[in-house]
């Protein structure tokens, strides 16, 4: 009867292993299955639009990849509820509330903001500011603009509208920002947040994002609060909270791609390098700029410092450090 018990433990223990790696085999099995099946869901899901077209000049492709990341200020898809709850106002018209440039490669990530005031040439429409493009000719026009302005040829497109922001946010639970000294209270974006770092909602973080009037430095302080949301986004999104439970990550997959627009050439795999990139940069730019004189008939522009421009654009373009302004 012992020599029984002992022959059956034997065999127990022999099982075990065998039954340690047929679950382990079952859960890779789960999870690449899974994965396949959402990457394959996502793709299918994603929104294009033309942003690249043949015309001629477009620089020589330099080292490294270039996004140009964008936030329309489109109402066109909110209720006069939520135009109210977001402090949008009910301005038709069309441009580009944000524009940046992730660039990554042997170097960096650096995510440089391009001031939306910018005065620059805007092809077949004189000079102008830099996101009136967009209005004129769309996604197209304004790559366009961006490419002649910078010199950098640019690899990918992606855009994002008020509520798509406010909605991604809400994905992640949030995000944690931390509002500068003297806070911050902007009747027009709606923020009014005191001093410290605190918990913030979609609605909140746009406002957050969105306010200029009050600060003193008008839209060059409203950028790096941009690229300090995005930065908090990428930081959440990328987190074993958001990433392991499907329940959390396949609803803000569909919500991030129901409210990115990008270029056909754009797919899940560059979208989820674009996200990693974004949690790991290694420094953070401004344009930097010369001045911000009143041009009749155009308003008040932001005129680029040409010299550290060229010095910025070109360390993208080399896919080498950028250099580090006082400014930005």
């Amino acid at each position: 009867m012992a020599g029984t018990r002992r022959r059956a433990g034997a065999a127990r223990r022999r099982r075990w292993p065998r039954r340690v790696l047929a679950v382990l085999l079952l859960v890779v099995v789960l999870l690449v299955g899974y994965g396949t099946g959402l990457y394959f869901w996502a793709d299918s899901r994603l929104r294009t639009t033309e942003a690249f077209g043949d015309a001629a000049g477009r620089p020589p492709a330099g080292k490294g990849t270039d996004w140009l990341l964008v936030g329309s200020d489109s109402r066109a898809d909110l209720t006069p509820e939520q135009r109210k709850q977001l402090h949008v106002g009910n301005d038709e018209g069309l441009n580009t509330d944000t524009i940046m440039i992730l660039h990554h490669g042997d170097s960096g990530p650096y995510l440089v903001s391009v001031p939306r005031d910018s005065y620059v040439p805007i092809p077949g429409h004189g000079r102008g500011k830099i996101n009136a493009a967009y209005s004129l000719g769309g996604a197209e026009l304004l790559t366009q603009t961006v490419e002649q302005a910078t010199g950098l040829r640019l690899d990918h497109y992606a855009e994002i509208n008020f509520l798509g922001l406010v909605d991604v946010v809400d994905a992640v639970g949030g995000v944690t920002l931390c509002v500068p000294d003297g806070g911050l209270h902007d009747e027009k974006s709606g923020a009014d947040f005191d001093a410290g770092c605190r918990h913030m909602d979609g609605v909140q973080a746009l406002q957050y994002a969105r306010a200029r009037y009050s600060d003193p430095q008008g839209d060059l302080g409203r950028v790096k609060r941009q690229r300090q949301l995005l930065d908090a986004v990428a930081g959440k999104a990328l987190g074993p909270a958001v990433l392991i439970p499907p329940w959390k990550l396949v609803p803000f997959v569909r919500t991030t791609l129901d409210a990115l627009t990008v270029d056909p050439g754009t797919g899940v795999g560059a979208l989820a390098t674009m996200g990693t990139k974004m949690d790991a940069l290694a420094g953070t730019a401004t344009v930097p700029v010369a001045s911000e004189p009143y041009v009749p008939g155009v308003g008040d522009v932001v005129v680029w410092n040409r010299a550290q421009a060229r010095q910025l654009f070109g360390a993208l373009r080399a896919d080498k450090a950028i250099p580090t302004f006082d400014t930005n």
